[in-house]
């Protein structure tokens, strides 16, 4: 079977799991309330969103998790994570998103800056042949005066570029921007241990504009099970679902990982949140620079790069 065939299959059996799995389900999905659209019995590309306007430029807060090492056919659907599942079922899924490459470095790079700057290993900073120097979304949200953190759980200290036994700096792309790191100051009010996310999210005042999550060694299905992971998710998602920066304004959760152990690469990727448009499918191809493309196309960022430039946005999936 060819990759783009395994990418298929890999697509029409998620959109299957996701119709069939509520308890009581018919093979017909039902459609949602209006005005979202309803969710197709296989998935097909969604209708375009406008690149402009109130659909595309009305976020408030966007918060990405990103968990670890697992393709798209592990998790969505599979007994072990029926969280993330309902989440997807209940949000938007995307089903046919590719990280770039492997390992983990290389991918959180293309998230955060729309490339890997050269960089093919997880090595880990300080260090010159593994910066990344080129711009970065870091940069780019702070031009446009909106606030941004990065969150690592199990960080012993904010800025820390050390591994731990459950902390690995190669999930914290920012500590490889030297823009991030050349003043500590501002390195550590804003790349800090994961301790800090709960009086962030108290407030819609004090939750950053862009919020990036990475969960620790085990939470994020690195070392531990698919049900460790989704246990996390389980535990801290709802918490963010429930937040007045999502139940009073227009905010939008991310959930992905950094890669899978595919041949093609495919993972999951799942909107949530009042801007997710709900109980929805895309099959459209997208990878790690149409998140960052999304991510720019709504707070109106030029893109970083030609590889962001040219990706596919997934505003389609917004509602």
């Amino acid at each position: 079977m060819t990759g783009r065939a395994l990418t298929a299959a890999i697509a029409a059996a998620l959109a299957l799991v996701l119709a069939g799995c509520a308890p009581g389900a018919s093979p017909a999905v039902t459609s949602p309330p209006a005005p979202v659209p309803a969710p197709t019995r296989a998935p097909s590309t969604l209708p375009p969103a406008p690149s402009t306007g109130p659909q595309a430029t009305a976020l408030q807060h966007i918060v990405v998790i990103v968990d670890e090492n697992k393709p798209a056919g592990s998790v969505i659907g599979d007994p072990q994570a029926p969280y993330l599942t309902s989440l997807a079922r209940a949000g938007a899924l995307a089903t046919a998103y590719s990280a770039i490459t492997h390992p983990s470095l290389p991918n959180y790079l293309a998230l955060t800056s729309g490339g890997t700057a050269g960089i093919t290993t997880d090595c880990n900073p300080p260090g010159g042949s593994c910066l990344a120097t080129g711009p970065n979304l870091a940069e780019e949200l702070d031009r446009a005066g909106r606030s941004w953190r990065m969150y690592s759980e199990s960080m012993p200290a904010p800025c820390a570029t050390g591994n731990t036994s459950l902390y690995a700096v190669k999930h914290n792309p920012f500590l490889y921007f030297p823009s991030v790191t050349s003043s500590r100051a501002y390195c550590d009010a804003h790349d800090v241990p994961y301790s800090r996310f709960a009086s962030d999210l108290a407030s819609a005042a004090t939750l950053p504009d862009f919020s990036f999550i990475s969960p620790n060694l085990c939470d994020d299905m690195h070392d531990c099970s698919v049900a460790d992971g989704d246990a996390w998710l389980k535990a801290n998602v709802p918490a963010i679902l429930a937040s007045p920066a999502f139940k009073a304004q227009r905010s939008l959760l991310v959930v992905t990982f950094d890669e899978g152990d595919s041949g093609d690469n495919v993972v999951a990727c799942v909107f949530a949140g009042p801007a997710a448009r709900a109980h929805s499918v895309s099959a459209t191809p997208f990878t790690h620079y149409s998140l960052l493309r999304t991510i720019e196309e709504v707070w109106g960022l030029a893109p970083l790069t030609g590889q962001d430039a040219a990706a596919t946005a997934m505003t389609a999936m917004l509602r």
